[in-house]
């Protein structure tokens, strides 16, 4: 996944792309108290869904 964006390694995944839309409330983790749990997943909020949603119109 990181590969398809251009990116070389996780950390700058996180930083540019991961953690602002979390904090935007676009995306949301399955597991938001164990971020490091081996089934985390990362889910489109309403407000994410609407912006694909219109991105891809």
């Amino acid at each position: 996944m990181i590969s398809a964006v251009g990116l070389k390694d996780r950390e700058n995944f996180l930083q540019h792309y991961l953690n602002p839309a979390i904090q935007e409330g676009y995306v949301r983790m399955l597991y938001p108290d164990s971020p490091r749990h081996p089934r985390q997943k990362y889910l489109l909020t309403v407000k994410g869904m609407a912006l694909f949603n219109e991105l891809t119109k």
